[in-house]
């Protein structure tokens, strides 16, 4: 996907939350950086034009990395993940120190939910299969 195209994403997303985008940058690395108060920051390593990579979150304070633990581990489960996902999932990791409620977020309950289901019935298969 085009780095400017995934700058609106994070342009329209960080419209509608207490993170504004910061910065940007495609020369070295394809890199979104966000800010909200009070001090909370993290990046956005995108893919490049190929899709080989996956994103990648991260952040440069420690006080915010154990936060990010969630999105990182999202990232890095079965399937491609867009970056408005991703965002929205650093979004729920960061609520209680934004002092906000925290929120069930269902559709990444309920999208496991059906992951796990998955392999469990072909293990049970399997075992049937050996027998």
């Amino acid at each position: 996907m085009e780095f400017k195209h995934l700058v609106d994403i994070a342009q329209e997303w960080s419209s509608g939350n207490p993170f504004d985008l910061i910065a940007t940058e495609e020369t070295n690395e394809r890199r979104l950086d966000f800010y909200a108060e009070p001090g909370l920051s993290f990046y956005v390593v995108c893919p490049d034009m190929n899709g080989a990579d996956n994103f990648h979150v991260w952040s440069e304070s420690e006080d915010c990395l154990p936060f990010l633990q969630l999105a990182q581990d999202y990232i890095f489960s079965c399937g491609k993940k867009t970056l408005l996902e991703i965002l929205n999932k650093v979004f729920r990791s960061f609520r209680p120190l934004l002092g906000l409620p925290d929120t069930d977020d269902d559709t990444f309950t309920d999208h496991h939910a059906d992951m796990e289901e998955e392999p469990e019935a072909e293990h049970q298969q399997m075992g049937v299969s050996q027998q």
